[in-house]
Protein backbone atom coordinates (compact mmCIF):
# COMPACT_ATOMS: atom_id res chain seq x y z
CA UNK A 1 0.00 0.00 0.00
CA UNK A 2 1.21 3.25 -0.85
CA UNK A 3 0.26 7.10 -0.55
CA UNK A 4 0.77 10.23 -2.04
CA UNK A 5 1.01 13.15 0.61
CA UNK A 6 1.11 16.90 0.13
CA UNK A 7 3.24 19.18 2.69
CA UNK A 8 5.38 22.16 2.50
CA UNK A 9 3.94 22.74 -0.97
CA UNK A 10 5.45 19.16 -2.28
CA UNK A 11 4.33 15.98 -3.00
CA UNK A 12 5.92 12.51 -1.67
CA UNK A 13 5.11 9.18 -2.25
CA UNK A 14 5.01 7.11 0.73
CA UNK A 15 4.93 3.53 1.70
CA UNK A 16 4.99 2.48 5.38
CA UNK A 17 8.75 2.61 7.27
CA UNK A 18 9.66 4.96 4.61
CA UNK A 19 12.08 7.75 6.01
CA UNK A 20 11.87 11.15 4.16
CA UNK A 21 12.68 15.06 4.67
CA UNK A 22 10.36 17.31 4.56
CA UNK A 23 9.56 21.27 5.45
CA UNK A 24 10.06 21.71 9.02
CA UNK A 25 7.18 20.29 10.76
CA UNK A 26 5.54 21.04 13.98
CA UNK A 27 6.59 18.10 16.85
CA UNK A 28 9.27 16.79 19.01
CA UNK A 29 11.17 14.84 18.39
CA UNK A 30 9.98 10.96 19.04
CA UNK A 31 6.88 12.05 18.65
CA UNK A 32 3.52 10.64 16.05
CA UNK A 33 1.98 12.84 14.10
CA UNK A 34 -0.40 12.69 11.43
CA UNK A 35 -0.92 14.45 7.90
CA UNK A 36 -4.30 14.87 6.54
CA UNK A 37 -3.52 16.27 2.97
CA UNK A 38 -3.50 12.45 1.02
CA UNK A 39 -3.94 13.16 -2.56
CA UNK A 40 -4.29 9.35 -3.72
CA UNK A 41 -4.12 6.11 -1.65
CA UNK A 42 -2.86 3.19 -3.62
CA UNK A 43 -3.40 -0.26 -3.27
CA UNK A 44 -5.48 -3.66 -4.71
CA UNK A 45 -7.96 -0.63 -5.59
CA UNK A 46 -6.58 2.98 -5.72
CA UNK A 47 -8.59 5.97 -4.57
CA UNK A 48 -7.95 9.53 -6.01
CA UNK A 49 -8.83 12.71 -4.06
CA UNK A 50 -10.93 15.22 -5.14
CA UNK A 51 -8.59 16.89 -4.09
CA UNK A 52 -8.09 14.70 -1.07
CA UNK A 53 -9.09 11.69 -0.55
CA UNK A 54 -12.21 12.02 2.56
CA UNK A 55 -10.92 10.03 6.25
CA UNK A 56 -7.52 9.19 4.87
CA UNK A 57 -4.32 10.36 6.83
CA UNK A 58 -0.57 9.71 7.15
CA UNK A 59 1.02 8.89 10.19
CA UNK A 60 4.22 9.02 10.49
CA UNK A 61 7.22 9.25 13.47
CA UNK A 62 9.58 12.49 13.80
CA UNK A 63 12.63 10.99 13.88
CA UNK A 64 15.17 14.84 13.60
CA UNK A 65 14.82 18.03 12.91
CA UNK A 66 18.00 19.83 11.28
CA UNK A 67 19.22 22.41 8.38
CA UNK A 68 19.16 21.58 5.03
CA UNK A 69 23.03 22.80 2.62
CA UNK A 70 23.41 25.94 2.61
CA UNK A 71 22.35 27.54 -0.72
CA UNK A 72 24.11 31.22 -1.60
CA UNK A 73 22.06 33.61 -3.95
CA UNK A 74 24.60 36.05 -5.29
CA UNK A 75 23.75 38.56 -7.51
CA UNK A 76 26.41 40.86 -9.18
CA UNK A 77 25.89 43.98 -11.37
CA UNK A 78 28.92 44.06 -13.92
CA UNK A 79 31.17 47.29 -14.41
CA UNK A 80 29.06 48.82 -11.35
CA UNK A 81 30.84 48.30 -8.21
CA UNK A 82 27.46 46.39 -7.32
CA UNK A 83 27.11 42.51 -5.67
CA UNK A 84 25.38 41.16 -2.99
CA UNK A 85 25.89 37.71 -1.34
CA UNK A 86 23.04 36.13 1.07
CA UNK A 87 22.40 32.38 1.79
CA UNK A 88 20.37 30.54 4.20
CA UNK A 89 19.80 26.95 4.98
CA UNK A 90 16.08 25.76 4.69
CA UNK A 91 14.57 23.59 7.84
CA UNK A 92 13.93 20.47 7.49
CA UNK A 93 12.22 17.59 9.48
CA UNK A 94 13.24 13.86 9.05
CA UNK A 95 9.82 11.45 9.27
CA UNK A 96 9.41 8.03 9.02
CA UNK A 97 6.24 6.98 8.03
CA UNK A 98 4.39 4.27 10.55
CA UNK A 99 1.52 3.57 8.57
CA UNK A 100 -1.29 4.76 5.88
CA UNK A 101 -4.76 5.45 7.54
CA UNK A 102 -8.06 5.09 5.98
CA UNK A 103 -11.90 5.62 7.27
CA UNK A 104 -10.94 8.42 9.74
CA UNK A 105 -8.83 5.94 12.12
CA UNK A 106 -6.42 6.49 14.51
CA UNK A 107 -2.72 5.33 14.74
CA UNK A 108 -2.14 2.06 16.51
CA UNK A 109 1.17 2.33 16.41
CA UNK A 110 3.60 4.72 19.05
CA UNK A 111 7.30 5.45 18.28
CA UNK A 112 9.95 2.93 18.17
CA UNK A 113 11.92 2.30 21.02
CA UNK A 114 15.04 3.95 20.94
CA UNK A 115 18.16 1.77 20.68
CA UNK A 116 20.60 1.60 23.31
CA UNK A 117 24.39 2.46 22.69
CA UNK A 118 25.74 -0.53 24.09
CA UNK A 119 28.98 -1.26 21.70
CA UNK A 120 30.65 2.32 22.84
CA UNK A 121 30.59 1.25 26.80
CA UNK A 122 31.26 -2.01 26.07
CA UNK A 123 34.90 -0.96 24.14
CA UNK A 124 35.51 1.09 26.87
CA UNK A 125 35.30 -1.66 29.92
CA UNK A 126 37.60 -3.78 27.49
CA UNK A 127 40.41 -1.17 27.11
CA UNK A 128 40.80 -0.36 30.48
Amino acid sequence: MFAVIKTGGKQYRVAPDDVLEVGKIAGEVGTIVQLNEVLVVGGDTPVLGVPTVAGASVAVEVLDHKRGPKVIAFKKRRRKNSRRKRGYRDEITVLRVTEILTDNAKPTKGPRPKKEKVAKEASKEAAE
